[in-house]
C-alpha cells in the first residue's frame, strides 16, 4: 500500500540532513573507518535500526530507504537518540553496487521486504538471484544476510534463490516467536503481525 504524502515533509527532510548522505557513491569504501559495517535495505519507520544502534554503538549502521515519507520517521528516530553510527541513503536499492565496495559490508539486513507476489514483478524482490549477485560482491567473506518475512511464498523464494547462488543457509525458522532466539528486535511491520496472530519467517544466509 502507497504511503501518504506527509505534512511538511521536505522541512522534516532538512531538519535531519545531517543523517543523510546526498552522494553515497563518494562514501564507498571510506564508511566505516575501520569499525564493522552493517546495511539495511528497507529500513521503513526506523524502529528496528534505531535499536539495533543504539544497542551496538561500535557498529556503522547503513539504512537504505527509497520512501522519504517512511523514511523522514526513522530519520527523526535516529536524530532524537542522538545515535552517531546510523547514516541513511534515500535511493533505491537496485544501485547499491555503486554506493559500496567490494567487501566492505559486513552483514544485509533484509527485514519485511516487499513481496512483488506477481511474477512478472519477482526481479524486484530483494532476494531475487540478481540482488544475491550484488550482495556477494559487497559483502566480505564472512558476510551474512538477515531476513525475516511474514510472507510465507517470498520466503520460500527467498530460500531457493540463496541455494541456487550458493549461500549456506542458518537459523532457519518459520515461526521465531516460538524458538529461544535472543536479542531479535522487532520491526513496526513485525509488532503489528504478532499482535495478529502471524508467525514470522527468519534466516540467515551466509556465503560459502
Amino acid at each position: 500500500m502507497r504511503m501518504r504524502t506527509k505534512k511538511n515533509l521536505i522541512p522534516r527532510l532538512e531538519r535531519v540532513s545531517h543523517l543523510i548522505c546526498s552522494k553515497p557513491e563518494e562514501r564507498k569504501g571510506k564508511w566505516a573507518s575501520g569499525r564493522p559495517l552493517h546495511l539495511e535495505i528497507g529500513c521503513g519507520k526506523g524502529d528496528f535500526i534505531s535499536e539495533l544502534a543504539e544497542r551496538n554503538p561500535d557498529i556503522q549502521y547503513v539504512a537504505l530507504e527509497v520512501v522519504k515519507e517512511a523514511a523522514v520517521m526513522a530519520l527523526e528516530k535516529v536524530d532524537e537518540k542522538k545515535l552517531a553510527n546510523v547514516i541513511f541513503i534515500l535511493e533505491d536499492a537496485k544501485n547499491i553496487s555503486e554506493y559500496f565496495d567490494k567487501g566492505e559490508v559486513d552483514r544485509i539486513y533484509l527485514n519485511f521486504s516487499d513481496p512483488w507476489p506477481k511474477k512478472k514483478k519477482s526481479k524486484r524482490r530483494l532476494t531475487h538471484p540478481d540482488f544475491l549477485k550484488v550482495y556477494k560482491e559487497i559483502l566480505n567473506e564472512d558476510g551474512e544476510i538477515h531476513q525475516k518475512t511474514d510472507n510465507l511464498d517470498f520466503f520460500e523464494f527467498s530460500l531457493e534463490s540463496y541455494k541456487e547462488m550458493d549461500y549456506t543457509l542458518y537459523e532457519t525458522t518459520y515461526d521465531l516467536h516460538s524458538t529461544d532466539f535472543r536479542g531479535n528486535i522487532m520491526t513496526e511491520y513485525e509488532k503489528r503481525f504478532v499482535a495478529e496472530g502471524k508467525p514470522i519467517c527468519r534466516v540467515v544466509a551466509k556465503l560459502k
